[in-house]
């Protein structure tokens, strides 16, 4: 199991640590973090499986699963960072486990001036310890999230601005990893894109959160499909009260979540505790939050009970180690 920090740790731990439980146990502690740190990205791999880590520049880099610091669930891990051969400023924004390079698998981008962009998995088969470009970026943008698709998904883009456009993925076709991409959603100037969603079925929620502390999840049937490039629908309200959208992320009922202030508080709570409501309500309070303060970001958490280890721990490293891994993460 290799889990990676919000604050950037990462570490691989063996599956034995962690005995079968039923859905709903607690799990055991996966990593002691900092005070200020959490794990928001957990995932079950084979030892010779790649990590793909895509960077803020739009660079990509392979890390082997057996090249990940081994630990136990009492160890921190070390900063991927210093796994890396990062510029000065770079930062990774993305990671995804693969399995195999498959040629029927996609990556798929976005920028925060909108552009989107499809290539295909079997184009990153050729790990280069240096690098690679992934995608090509503008002057002055910068990649905010990828994720792993199988050609059949629905895409949702959120800005900041309280917009959101969902649209199908084949709206998007297939390009080199050195091609720039298309235009994926029309922003206003100053306006960028804050969050890559990329939507699994419509039972799930959306949680969308203001940088004053507010927020509400409404069903992602109410996102209705549009063509790509379009200012979207509003997805919350960008009012004096609530201020800019500052993070949007797909969530379960049972699922938990951080907030994190700008005074680097934490506060985790309950998904079912955040009332769901139409998209063009401003939400409710999420975090109350002192004169001067604001809302940085919000991420699901990723629990050691998210892994699912019934039917032993043989069972789940056959099933959890396939070629798609769970979720996406952005910041």
């Amino acid at each position: 199991m290799v889990t990676l920090s919000h604050g950037g740790y990462m570490k691989a731990q063996s599956l034995s640590e962690y005995t079968a439980q039923k859905r709903g146990g607690r799990g055991k502690q996966a990593a002691p973090t900092k005070e200020d740190d959490f794990v928001d990205n957990l995932f079950i791999a084979n030892t010779h499986d790649y990590i793909l880590c895509f960077s803020s520049r739009g660079q990509v880099y392979w890390i082997k699963v057996y090249d990940v610091p081994q630990g136990n669930r009492t160890s921190r891990g070390k900063p991927i960072v210093n796994l890396l051969p990062l510029a000065e400023g770079e930062k990774i924004n993305a990671i995804l486990p693969v399995k195999v390079f498959s040629d029927d698998q996609f990556i798929f981008f976005a920028t925060a001036q909108g552009t989107v962009k499809k290539t295909p998995l079997s184009d990153f088969a050729n790990p280069r310890k240096a690098g690679i470009i992934a995608i090509n970026l503008d002057e002055g943008d910068f990649l905010i999230g990828v994720a792993l698709t199988d050609g059949k998904h629905d895409v949702m883009l959120f800005s900041d601005a309280g917009k959101a456009v969902r649209f199908d993925e084949d709206d998007v076709r297939s390009m080199g990893r050195a091609s720039r991409g298309v235009r994926g959603m029309r922003l206003a100037a100053g306006q960028q894109v804050i969050a890559l969603l990329v939507a699994e079925d419509e039972t799930q929620t959306v949680l969308t959160a203001t940088e004053n502390g507010y927020g509400k999840r409404t069903p992602i049937a109410e996102y209705t499909r549009h063509g790509r490039g379009s200012q979207g629908m509003i997805a919350i309200q960008t009012s004096e009260r609530n201020g800019k959208v500052v993070a949007a992320t797909l969530v379960r009922t049972d699922d938990e979540i951080m907030l994190i202030g700008t005074n680097g508080v934490l506060i985790r709570t309950r998904v079912k505790e955040i009332r769901e409501m139409s998209r063009a309500t401003q939400g409710v309070t999420l975090i109350n939050l002192g004169a001067g303060e604001k809302l940085a970001s919000l991420s699901r958490i990723a629990e050691p009970e998210d892994v699912e280890l019934e039917g032993g721990v043989e069972g789940a490293a056959d099933s959890a180690a396939g070629d798609t891994p769970p979720g996406e993460t952005t910041e």
